[in-house]
């Protein structure tokens, strides 16, 4: 709905033009009358009208006077000027205001309608230009988010080790030097009850845009969050910053407690820092100091952030902490999500290399009471896998690693064999899920966690099941009740878009006709006659 302001000084032309106007379209409306210029830049202060119909000769502030006031209060509103002189010096005074319409009096009502047309349409494209940029904003930014988490975990898994940091400038436009990894770990006030889904969500939401919002002699990249843990690598643009690293990195931290403190969440926030490296190659390195910085910080509660020691090692994890490593490498095996399980065996593996007490014998000890739990767990699942790793006295401890990794990988490789297998069932039960839930705010994640199935290994399923993705299924169903409420003429289109779960009726539209080839109103139409 465009909002209309009319100026002038006669108020038998004030109400003509109200009249004409008013029943001229449903998407225009006049919001008030002004009988001067002064009244007028008051007016369009309070009011921010979309288009001024602007008489020129009145007494006090002219036409001309008030466009130049109201232009410098908001340029974007349109100005149609209305006046009975018909000299070149006028038209071109409010030209040079960026006034493209110029309406002689007396005016007709084919002019005024014509002029407004043309006005409000322009407000329409420019509107409808800048939802199109928005929309590709967001995806785009969600697009480099999804990049992003992906970068992070490759890095953590040392799956990028042949990109330079000259390589990473290059692909961001800045100067990279050196980088380090920070791990934000959002722990629950009451123990044994940690966040759920939507309070991670929130919690992941709030780090990145507070991160964006602080750092500034950085690039950052977020990687997933993971339980209650979320990675985030630091780039450094400056070449001294190697040397103050320190003081930036603790800079960043206290902001982030203070702001968090503000909000208060029903959490804690804890926070793990790696060493700064200058190499790309090192990151990986910068990630496991920081994992073992936050396990020692989680043992003191007096504490917020710690950092990683100058001999990059810390204390050694305490027995909950391994036992807390442990239980998250058995959820992944059971989830067959490789990435997971990997990213667990790399925190496990650390932990014992940490252990400089820790001998051949005793890290066979740890590798055989992990496959036991592995074992016991499979069997508990009604899962078959009787295979063990051979793993012999002599062995050193750089092979007692391989064949514990290769061993996991093949569980793994038998876990998801097995989940396909029983696939159907879980799908199933997505969709029912879907039925039932589509009106909410639904997400893949929540889905995932209704059945048990990691979100990545969920939407792979459905994707060589149904041949689509998740969002597009929600999206099928969706329209598919969006098309039986159309049948009731007592619903609006507006009505209908929020009782399907979209929240923006435009949105819901422009779905819609992708979707069907015509729009919400055309289906209708057709439909109902």
């Amino acid at each position: 709905m465009l909002k209309i302001l009319i100026v002038d000084d006669e108020v038998l032309e004030r109400k003509a033009l109200t009249k004409i106007i008013n029943g001229s379209s449903e998407n225009v409306t006049v919001i008030g009358e002004a009988p001067n210029g002064r009244k007028a830049i008051e007016m369009a202060q309070m009011h921010r009208p979309d288009i001024i119909f602007m008489d020129i000769k009145m007494p006090g502030i002219d036409g001309v006077q008030a466009v130049k006031e109201i232009k410098k209060l908001d340029p974007g509103i349109r100005i149609i000027m209305v006046s009975a002189f018909n000299t070149f010096e006028y038209a071109k005074e409010v030209m040079q205001q960026g006034v493209k319409e110029y309406i002689l009096k007396p005016s007709r009502k084919k002019d005024i309608l014509e002029s407004l047309q043309r006005v409000s349409a322009e407000i329409f494209a420019e509107r409808k230009q800048q939802e199109e940029q928005q929309s590709l904003r967001l995806n785009l930014d969600r697009a480099v988010s999804i990049a992003q988490k992906e970068w992070i975990s490759s890095l953590i898994l040392n799956q990028v080790d042949d990109l330079t940091f000259d390589e990473w400038g290059q692909l961001l436009g800045v100067e990279i030097v050196s980088g380090y990894i920070m791990i934000f770990s959002f722990e629950p006030i009451q123990k044994g009850e940690g966040p759920s889904l939507a309070e991670k969500q929130i919690y992941y939401n709030w780090l990145k845009e507070t991160l964006k919002s602080i750092v500034k002699k950085q690039e950052i990249m977020m990687g997933p969050i993971t339980e209650n843990q979320v990675p985030v690598l630091f780039l450094s643009k400056q070449a001294n910053e190697k040397v103050h690293f320190k003081s930036y990195a603790q800079s960043t931290i206290e902001n982030v407690l203070s702001l968090f403190k503000e909000k208060g969440f029903l959490a804690e926030l804890r926070i793990g820092v790696g060493h700064s490296y200058q190499d790309a190659k090192d990151l990986t390195k910068s990630y496991h100091d920081a994992v073992l910085s936050l396990q020692q910080l989680l043992k003191h509660s007096n504490k917020k952030y710690l950092f990683a020691s100058r001999q990059g090692a810390v204390e050694l994890p305490s027995e909950s902490a391994v036992l807390e490593v442990e239980k998250k490498l058995l959820e992944a095996v059971r989830q067959g999500d490789v990435n997971q399980v990997l990213l667990h065996f790399e925190a496990f593996v650390t932990g014992l290399e940490r252990n400089k007490q820790l001998d051949g014998s005793m890290v066979k000890k740890s590798f055989m009471e992990l496959f036991i739990l592995i074992s016991r767990m499979l069997h508990e699942l009604g899962i078959g896998f009787e295979q063990k790793p051979e793993i012999h006295e002599t062995e050193d401890v750089k092979s007692i690693y391989e064949k514990g990794k290769a061993h996991l990988l093949s569980v793994v490789q038998h876990v998801q064999v097995w989940r396909n297998s029983h696939a159907k069932g879980m799908l199933l039960k997505a969709k029912d899920y879907i039925e039932t839930h589509y009106a909410e705010s639904i997400t893949l994640e929540s889905v995932a966690e209704h059945v048990e199935l990691s979100p990545f290994y969920l939407s792979k399923l459905f994707k060589d099941r149904f041949g689509m993705t998740f969002i597009d299924y929600l999206t099928e169903i969706r329209i598919k009740h969006a098309k039986v409420e159309m049948e009731d003429p007592a619903k609006s289109l507006k009505e209908i878009c929020y009782s399907i779960g979209y929240r923006d009726p435009n949105y819901f539209s422009r779905v819609f006709k992708k979707h069907t080839g015509v729009s919400p109103t055309e289906f209708r139409r057709a439909t109902v006659s």
